[in-house]
């Protein structure tokens, strides 16, 4: 993975606490965008943990030159600004997969990149509400279906509850596997690169309705 942070003590602590997970390893740190970019390119790392703010280019357009080159690459954002609608629903449509406060527990982060890596979508249920909202506000004025069946509508109904494959898969009574590879279809049809980019998409093109709804 590829730490990306303009606080040094910060991204030594990461750096290290990274490097002592038998199942995580950190192949590089960078403290600006421009940066970050190039080691991604250079490492082609699986995981970015990047913060929105840095001092040439934000967090968000990190995101979109990186996933240029390397477009299966999971990004999670640290940012003081969870709260605004607009900055989250710009970067999900860059690709993020997930965002995190910046003053989380190591623990947490060690927690989300490991969900990161694993395909997962991460974001508060208020969050994922709020973006939602943002994307209905934005939605194309014709609906879309993107060919999607009726079992992919299904799942991505409730990817935008929130709910991760395993949950989708006991709601719907079918294998972990099977759930996962609706989401994988999901993402191709979408032409999505994460689950929470799926999910606005959707929103945006009237597929799913925004959980403020319910």
């Amino acid at each position: 993975m590829l730490i990306v942070d303009d606080q040094r003590t910060l991204l030594d602590l990461l750096e290290i606490v990274v490097g002592q997970q038998p199942d995580l390893e950190c192949v590089g740190t960078a403290s600006t965008g421009k940066e970050a970019i190039e080691l991604a390119a250079r490492h082609r790392p699986d995981v970015v943990l990047t913060d929105y703010r840095l001092p040439d280019i934000d967090g968000v357009e990190v995101t979109v030159r990186i996933k240029q080159d390397e477009p299966d690459v999971r990004v999670i954002m640290l940012t003081g600004h969870t709260d605004d609608p607009k900055v989250m629903l710009r970067a999900s449509m860059a690709g993020v997969s997930g965002f995190l406060p910046k003053e989380s527990p190591i623990w947490e982060v060690l927690s989300a990149i490991r969900m990161a890596k694993s395909g997962g979508m991460l974001i508060h249920p208020a969050a994922l509400a709020a973006v939602l909202t943002e994307a209905r506000n934005e939605a194309e004025p014709v609906p879309q279906a993107f060919g999607l069946t009726q079992r992919e509508r299904e799942v991505l109904d409730l990817l935008g509850k929130g709910l991760d494959p395993q949950t989708i898969a006991r709601a719907l009574s079918l294998s972990v596997h099977t759930a996962r590879g609706h989401v994988k279809s999901i993402l191709s049809k979408l032409g999505a690169h994460s689950q929470l980019e799926a999910v606005v998409i959707a929103m945006k093109a009237g597929l799913i309705k925004d959980t403020t709804d319910d």
